[in-house]
């Protein structure tokens, strides 16, 4: 685990060849496919989502305007539904950068600044 230095002041220079050699680094790799874990998955769900509504709402109006509840229909919950399920996408990151990106990440970006502690 790296070491918390501490950051107050601009960084230290990071030179070209340093970026560079971060790149080749199989910790970045790591964080990338950390990152992409989730982004994919929960990007193409919810566009999917989304798009499973947009086509109900124009194709089947019949079943959108089923009444659920005195004047909630189908439709109404749905669209609701799209907020629901993009603030539970946006708290679900939070949560996951927390426990599987942010410490990776600040370990590469203690490594790039303050010198390699492999």
């Amino acid at each position: 685990m790296a070491t918390n230095p501490t950051r107050e002041g601009p960084p230290p220079e990071v030179t070209d060849a340093q970026i560079a050699a971060m790149h080749d680094d199989p910790r970045f790799a790591d964080l990338k496919r950390r990152l992409f874990r989730f982004i994919v998955p929960a990007t193409i769900g919810f566009l999917a989502w989304y798009l499973l509504y947009v086509l109900l709402s124009a194709y089947a109006r019949d079943f959108m305007g089923t009444v659920v509840f005195g004047n909630v229909n189908v439709a109404l919950l749905l669209g609701l539904g799209q907020f629901v399920s993009t603030f539970g996408i946006a708290w679900g990151y939070s949560r996951y950068a927390s426990r599987n990106f942010d410490p990776k990440a600040d370990e590469l970006h203690d490594a790039i600044h303050y010198g390699d502690d492999r």
